[in-house]
């Protein structure tokens, strides 16, 4: 249990340090390669060392299914809402290019 928690609950790493011409703080706090993207079958075919007195192994292996099942959705909805948000962008721009950008100051 202590393992599990050490593994979801461990401290991230250490800030990147900003180039002399960027802001601190300007969106990169991480190197991109501290986390790369869970996919599904990652999290569904984690394993965890084994311990005497440690967690149901299959209790543990349900519920990495239904995480991996609803991340599956959370990832669906965020792609369906990135090609939504590009449409409406792009609808828009043709919009403004037709019309002018009239009563805009």
């Amino acid at each position: 249990m202590r393992r599990l928690f050490r593994f979801l609950f461990r401290t991230p790493p250490p800030a990147v340090p900003t180039a002399p011409n960027r802001p601190p703080n300007a969106g990169n706090h991480y190197p991109p390669v501290a986390y790369p993207p869970l996919t599904p079958g990652q999290i569904r075919f984690q394993r965890f060392s084994g311990v005497r007195r440690g967690l149901d192994p299959e209790e543990v292996r349900t519920f990495l299914y239904r995480v991996a099942d609803e991340f599956t959705e959370v990832r669906t909805e965020l792609a369906r809402t990135r090609t939504e948000n590009n449409r409406i962008r792009n609808a828009l721009r043709d919009s403004q290019s037709r019309h002018g950008r009239a009563g805009r100051v």
